[in-house]
C-alpha cells in the first residue's frame, strides 16, 4: 500500500468543486430503466448509452471520477477505444463497483447483507491493471418496524471495512457507501438516528481493519424523512440535520463526503447539497461533494430513449446536471439554472 498515492487520489476525487458520476448500475438495473422507456435491453444498447455518457463534451469540467460496472470497464466506444481511456483522456478518474449485490440476510427478515468479498483481492488486482484507481461497495440499511437490527448494521459495517482494506492493499481508494434507504414512513429524526449509528459502526470497523481514513471517500445518504412520511422537511432542515449528523460521526481525517442521490429528484438533490455548502462549507473538516447516478443520468436517459438522433440533446442535459451539482458544491446553485437550461 502506497499511502501517499491513496491520499492524493482521494483528494483529487473531491477537488475543484467536482464530484463523482455513478454509472455503475448492474445490467439488470440498467435493463429495468431501459424497459420503462422502450429501449432495447441489450448489451449493444447499454454500450451505446454508456458511450453517450463518457463522450459528453466538457464532462470533466464538473466530474472528477466515474464509477463503472464490470461490463462497462471492458467496453469500447464505436471507434474501438476502451472506455477507460476515453474517461482518462477527458480528465476523469476511472473507478469500479466491486460488490456483487445486496442479498437477504439469514435470520434477519426484511434486511440485506452485501456480498462479494470472496475472490475480491484477485478482482481488485485485475481492475487496477485495467486502469481503475478507486472502487465502490454499497451496503443497504432498511428502516422499519424493529429494523435495522444491530446484527445487520454490524455485519454490513464489517464487510465495508474488509472491502476497504483490500482496496487499499491493491492501491485503490475505497468509496465506502452505507446507505440508509429512503423507502418507508420514518421521520427525519429517525433517519438521523439510524444514519449516525451506522456511520459510527462503520468507522469503528474501518479503524479495526486498519483502513487509512485519509485515503478513502465516504458515500452516505443525506438525512431525509422516508418517502411516505407525512412530513417532508424543507431543504434547509435536511441540510442542517445531515451536516449535524455527519459532524457527530465522521472523523476529520476523511478528505471528502460524496452523497448518493438515493432516488431524490435531480433538482432536489442539487438544492439540498447546495444548502449544505452555503451554510457549512467554510467550517467543515471534509469536502461535501456528490456521487449521483439517477440524479445526473435520468433526464438525459429520458431524452435519449435509444435514438442516435437524440444523443446531442441528451448529452446537453447530462452536462447541465453535472454543472448544476458543481454549482451546488460552490453554494451557487439556483432554480434559475434550471430555467436557463430548457
Amino acid at each position: 500500500m502506497n499511502a501517499q498515492i491513496l491520499m492524493d487520489t482521494a483528494s483529487a476525487l473531491v477537488a475543484d468543486d467536482k464530484g463523482l458520476l455513478a454509472m455503475d448500475e448492474s445490467n439488470s438495473t440498467c435493463n429495468q430503466r431501459f424497459a420503462k422507456l422502450g429501449i432495447p435491453q441489450t448489451e449493444k444498447a447499454r454500450r451505446a448509452w454508456r458511450e453517450l455518457i463518457v463522450t459528453t463534451p466538457g464532462l470533466g469540467e464538473s466530474i472528477s471520477g466515474a464509477i463503472l460496472y464490470d461490463e462497462t470497464i471492458r467496453q469500447q466506444d464505436k471507434n474501438g477505444t476502451p472506455f477507460v481511456k476515453v474517461i482518462i483522456d477527458a480528465g476523469i478518474i476511472p473507478g469500479i463497483k466491486v460488490d456483487t449485490g445486496a442479498k437477504d440476510m439469514a435470520g434477519h427478515p426484511g434486511e440485506k447483507i452485501t456480498e462479494g468479498l470472496d475472490g475480491l483481492r484477485d478482482r481488485l488486482a485485475e481492475y487496477s491493471q485495467m486502469g481503475a484507481r478507486f472502487a465502490k461497495w454499497r451496503a443497504v440499511i432498511a428502516v422499519g418496524g424493529g429494523i435495522p437490527s444491530r446484527g445487520c448494521i454490524e455485519a454490513n459495517a464489517q464487510a465495508l471495512a474488509r472491502y476497504a482494506a483490500l482496496c487499499q492493499e491493491a492501491g485503490l481508494v475505497p468509496i465506502v457507501e452505507p446507505e440508509v434507504l429512503m423507502a418507508g414512513k420514518h421521520t427525519l429524526a429517525r433517519c438521523c438516528e439510524v444514519t449516525e449509528e451506522c456511520l459510527r459502526t462503520v468507522f469503528n470497523q474501518l479503524c479495526t481493519q486498519r483502513v487509512l481514513l485519509d485515503g478513502m471517500i465516504l458515500k452516505p445518504n443525506m438525512v431525509l424523512p422516508g418517502l411516505t412520511c407525512p412530513r417532508q422537511e424543507a431543504v434547509i432542515d435536511v441540510a442542517n440535520a445531515t451536516v449535524k449528523c455527519l459532524l457527530r460521526a465522521v472523523p476529520a481525517a476523511v478528505p471528502g463526503i460524496a452523497f448518493l442521490s438515493g432516488g431524490q429528484s435531480a433538482e432536489l438533490a442539487s438544492a439540498r447539497l447546495n444548502a449544505m455548502n452555503v451554510r457549512f462549507k467554510s467550517r467543515l473538516p471534509w469536502a461535501l461533494a456528490f456521487s449521483f447516478a439517477r440524479a445526473i443520468q435520468q433526464p438525459a436517459l429520458e431524452i435519449w430513449r435509444g435514438e442516435e438522433a437524440n444523443v446531442p440533446a441528451a448529452q446537453h442535459a447530462l452536462l447541465h446536471r453535472a454543472r448544476c451539482n458543481r454549482a451546488a458544491r460552490r453554494g451557487e446553485y439556483t432554480a434559475a439554472m434550471e430555467r436557463r437550461s430548457s
